[in-house]
Parts: C-alpha cells; structure tokens; sequence
C-alpha cells in the first residue's frame, strides 16, 4: 500500500466537495438562540457519531459505518479517501482568586461574553492514498489514534488583568479506515468498493456505573464522514445508476451512511459518504451568507431572529463557542440588500406541455383522464356573493337577512357552540365547487363587525344550522 500526501487535481476536486462535507460536519452543532443553556443545545450531535463498541453495544447507537459504492477504474487509477470527523472537546471555566490559584465555576462573565462549561468541536482528518489495483489484491486498513490532552487558556478583563481561564479535555480515542475492492462479473469493467470507517476505542463505562451519553462522547467520532476521489475513472450513482447497473447497486450494502456524487456538477469522481442523506451533487445556496449550522431552518429567518437577541442573549452565546460568535457577528452586519436575497429565488425554469388533446394526464392505474378540468372558473360567472339566496327553512335568505344561529354536533367547532341561540346578519351566500352552500354571516352586537366586514373575514354556516327569529328550535 502506498499512503501518501493528495495530489494536487486531487486536492482541488476534494475542496471544493469539503463545502459541503462541512454543512454535513457542523449540522446542529449549536442551535439558535446559539446558548449552551437552550435545551435544544443539551442533547448535541445526532448524525453521525460513531461510539465506542463497549458502550454503543446495548444502545441505539453504532460503533461503524459502511460504506459500499460502484466505481469504473482506468488503468493505473488511484483513489483518494478522506475520513473526517469531530473531536468533543470538553470546556471548564475557572476564576482566578485573589491568591493567584483558579477555582472552577459555572460561568464565568466578561465585558463582552459568559463563558460557561461547554463541548467545542474539533476537526479531525484521516487520510489514505491507495491505487485501485492494490485493493483489488488484499484488504488496507488505516489505524489511528487521538492522545488525551489538557490544555489552558488563559482569559483577561479590559485592563489585561488575568479574570480567569478555560480548562480544555481531550479524551483518548481510536479508529480504523478499512478498504477493499472486488471487481464485479459481466462485459464491463466495474468495481465494487468497500470502506469501513470505525471506532475501536477500548474504553467501558466503569464496573457498577451506568455512563449516559454524555460520556461517551469525548471518545466519539462525531458527525463522521467519509469523501473519496478517484483520479483515473468515474463513480456510478447510487441514487440513479444506468439501467445496467441496477442490480449491482441494489446488492451494495450501506449502513449508517449513503453514498452520494459530489464535487463539480457533471463530474463523476468524487463521492460524498454522508449519514444524512443527500441528493447527487448537493450544493450550498449561494445566497446563504455563512455557517448557521442549522439546515431545518430557513437562513432569512435565522439570521432576522439572531438580530433581535437581547445584549445579555448575545453575550451568552459569544461565550459558548467561537463558532457561534460568528453567527451573533454575521447576524448583526448583514445589510439590507443580503438580508433580501435571503428572501427567496428561483433556481431554474423548465417548459411545462399539455398532453395531446383526448389523452389527459394518467391516473394512479395509468388510465388518462379526461381533458375536462375538475372545475370551471367560467362557471362563476352565473354567481354572485352578494345577491343570491339560500333557503332557509323553506324561505329564501341574502345579504342584509337576520337569521338565529343554530349550530349542531356535526361539522361545528366548539366556537361556535358559545355562539348558539344569537342573531346575526348575513353578509353574502357563497357556492364552493363541490355545490355546497355556505352562509357568511356578522354576529349582531360583535363590536368587531365592521372589521370584519371591511377585511372580508365572516363566520361561515350552512343553512341548516340557521333559522328565522321566532321559530322554534
């Protein structure tokens, strides 16, 4: 086996696919409102954390990934892996006392940040340079591992004086990246390739202690991932292999992760390995201003509501983390015209075409349709809100009519049960297009009503939950 630096084409197409292998690498890192003291940013790190086995062994968590994907080789090919992950690294806080010596806290204040105990993300890189043709003749594996570590940090006031410091944790952990390759049966030249990414650390709760989760993820490989690139040939699509390929791929065997195209859209030969899943060639939105490390949101209103923290909210998460300092920074100097590209674009235009006259679109079973629409807006034309009639207990009632609402147990809210037995005016009849009639009515004395009349917002009954003055219910 041959393990060497990246070649510099190599390089070049796994920069520009680590854009993206970031997003994956930071997803929910710290949660809007970015403190440590939200309860979302408690219970951290959910894709992708490799555990150790000792731990993981009775829990809903796993100590690898496997990866399987198709690759087509050239002659002389060498391929390129990368696995990447995140090291928890674990944050104290200490005041400095009058004595000189430091003595733990629960957070320490500044002018411009709270600092308080906290686990900072590292990232962590393993990499491997191997020629196809040597997977191809026995197995390669990649140990590695991470020394425990303490480090300190010193943290001064204004004047420069010594206010306190942070005690910063590594925990002791291992892995191994295995690699191997078969080449696959049939008139193309097609190779099955296999890469294992796991954690291999000894480390066990200790004996008559029950460890949570937050033990053991300082010995964790968080969020990992894996990019690979090949130099001479090209990746087949898992998501949407050539016709040929279906039964190959359907036999590749993925677990905890999935295998995706990545890099440079109409190029093939990079892969993105990632636990969460993705679509080929996943890109970041060129609007977005910068790392919010939330992708279930929506940047426009992340960054609008990361403005409007509280000074106090802010420096709370200034102090939780650098990255999340960014964030507080990006929020307040976006100006005006980034906050409205946020707002919304377009990302490509596609002719939409009939179908041939006679035919209509296919149903479920595949039998067309009609060409007749399910509604006619022609058909409106013989409607008029605010002059027609419904028959109410035989007597036709409009616009300007006083009925007595009766609403029953079938079809009413409990809002409109407190409104039995009270008058209203009816404002308009409306007709919907599966031909049922609804009333638009004011309740009498609402002080709102001209409001409402003049937003066109009614309360809305059918006739028979209404009745004249004077009849009996």
């Amino acid at each position: 086996m041959s393990v060497t630096a990246f070649a510099p084409q190599t390089e070049a197409r796994l920069a520009l696919a680590r854009k993206v292998a970031d997003a994956v690498l930071f997803e929910g890192y710290v949660l809007y409102p970015y403190r440590a003291s939200a309860a979302k940013n408690r219970l951290r790190w959910q894709f992708g954390v490799l555990v150790p086995p000792g731990w993981g062994a009775e829990r809903e968590e796993h100590a690898f990934q496997h990866t399987e994907c198709l690759l087509e080789p050239k002659d002389g090919a060498v391929l390129a892996v990368e696995l990447r992950f995140l090291r928890a690294r674990r944050r104290t806080v200490q005041r400095a006392r009058a004595d000189g010596d430091f003595e733990t806290v629960p957070e320490l204040r500044l002018a411009d940040r709270v600092l308080v105990p906290w686990d900072e993300g590292i990232e962590e890189r393993v990499e491997a340079v191997v020629p196809v043709a040597d997977l191809l003749t026995g197995d390669v594996t990649v140990p590695f591992e991470r020394c425990a570590g303490t480090a300190h940090e010193t943290v001064r006031d204004p004047a420069g004086r010594p206010a306190g410091r942070t005690v910063n944790r590594y925990a002791p952990l291992a892995g191994r990246l295995r690699l191997s390759a078969r080449e696959l049966d049939g008139p193309y030249r097609v190779v099955r390739l296999t890469a294992v990414a796991e954690n291999t650390s000894d480390w066990t709760p200790p004996a008559g202690h029950a460890a949570d989760r937050d033990a053991a993820l300082p010995r964790s490989l968080v969020a990992a991932h894996l990019l690979m690139a090949v130099d001479r040939g090209s990746f087949l699509s898992m998501t949407d292999p050539p016709e040929w390929a279906g039964g190959a791929v359907a036999a590749c065997r993925n677990l905890h992760t999935w295998p995706v195209l990545a890099g440079e859209p109409g190029r093939a030969d990079v892969v993105l390995s990632s636990p969460i899943i993705l679509e080929d060639h996943p890109a970041i939105a060129p609007e977005s201003p910068g790392a919010l490390y939330d992708a279930t949101e929506i940047d426009e209103i992340l960054a609008l509501r990361t403005a409007a923290l509280t000074d106090e909210e802010k420096r709370e998460a200034r102090g939780t983390d650098e990255r999340a300092a960014a964030v507080i920074d990006l929020a307040d100097s976006l100006p005006p015209e980034v906050l409205e590209r946020l707002h919304g674009a377009v990302r490509g235009l596609r002719e939409v075409t009939r179908p041939a006259a006679g035919t209509g679109f296919p149903d479920e079973h595949g039998v067309p349709r009609p060409d007749t629409p399910w509604w006619d807006p022609a058909g409106d034309e013989g409607y008029d809100p605010g002059h027609d009639s419904a028959l109410v207990a035989g007597r036709p009632a409009g616009a300007g009519s006083r009925l007595v609402l009766r609403p029953g147990l079938r079809r009413t809210d409990a809002q409109d049960l407190f409104l039995r037995g009270r008058t209203a005016t009816v404002e308009a009849v409306l007709h919907d297009v599966d031909g049922a009639v609804h009333v638009a009515v004011t309740v009498d004395g609402d002080p709102g009503a001209d409001l409402r009349r003049a937003q066109g917002r009614f309360l809305y009954f059918q006739p028979d939950e209404l009745a004249w003055p004077g009849e009996r219910a």
